[in-house]
């Protein structure tokens, strides 16, 4: 390609997400239901209040290409998070993928969902052959450096929280299942509990204060209940007032 002066940036001269494929064709079909609930869940209730919602974006499934030098090279979070950038591409579209070069933003956590043909590359178990890709790891830990990586076990209700220090992650001690990121004023846990019907353990977000980020699901259901609660205190109200009305031998209008 001719190379201009100044040269021109990668925006200009690299493939974007319109290029670049968003799915995998030797790996055809969706994933199961849980792989579908869990990022939906953690999407949901990711709220930093430091980040106006505009700039942040989350995805999940979603092919994320992370080196120049090889434009094709992906890997496939099972959900991970950028701030910084806006929730749509270009603030006008709908991501078809995450194009690291594009955005300029590495992502800021990435989360793995364990499955048994998995484990080993989303652990850095796995010997990375020189004429592939290098494996999940690898990408997280050195190529895009995201500060945080949590893995989550739904048949062992495992929750492993692996922090970027210096040049490696080192795995954290949780305490409660729970891990606290100060820096988005945001925790990440295990809460039991009923997400689309479904009972078991999930990992979703939590507050300053312990409490789990509400669905937007929970947030209708909980403002229902304060109106009624509202509504039943009235009605108390009224219903005393009339009480005391009636031993001072006056009957109240109650059209």
């Amino acid at each position: 390609m001719y190379q201009t002066d100044p040269p021109l940036s990668p925006k200009e001269t690299l493939p974007t997400m319109y290029d670049l494929p968003s799915e995998d064709p030797e790996e055809p079909g969706l994933p199961d239901q849980f792989h579908l609930f869990q990022p939906q869940l953690l999407a949901e209730t990711f709220r930093p209040p430091n980040y106006p919602s505009d700039q942040i974006f989350t995805g999940s499934d979603l092919n994320l290409y992370y080196d120049l030098r090889h434009p094709s090279w992906y890997k496939r979070p099972d959900w991970f998070a950028v701030l910084g950038v806006p929730s749509l591409y270009d603030k006008r579209d709908l991501r078809l993928s995450y194009v690291v070069w594009q955005e300029a933003v590495n992502p800021y956590i990435v989360v793995e969902l364990l499955s048994p043909g998995t484990e080993k590359e989303d652990l850095g178990q796995t010997l990375r052959d020189v004429e592939k890709p290098p494996g999940k790891w690898e990408v997280y830990e050195q190529i895009l450096r995201v500060p945080y990586y949590a893995i989550f076990d739904r048949y062992k209700s495992e929750f492993r929280m692996f922090q970027l220090t210096g040049a490696r992650y080192a795995e954290v001690d949780l305490s409660d299942f729970r891990f606290w990121i100060p820096e988005i004023e945001l925790g990440l846990g295990v809460w039991q509990g009923s997400y689309k019907n479904v009972e078991m353990p999930w990992l979703r977000w939590y507050d300053k204060d312990g409490n789990w980020m509400l669905t937007s699901t929970e947030e209708e259901r909980q403002k229902a209940e304060q109106e009624r609660q509202k509504l039943e205190q009235e009605r108390q109200k009224t219903e005393r007032l009339i009480t005391q009305l009636r031993a001072l031998g006056v009957e109240p209008d109650l059209d």
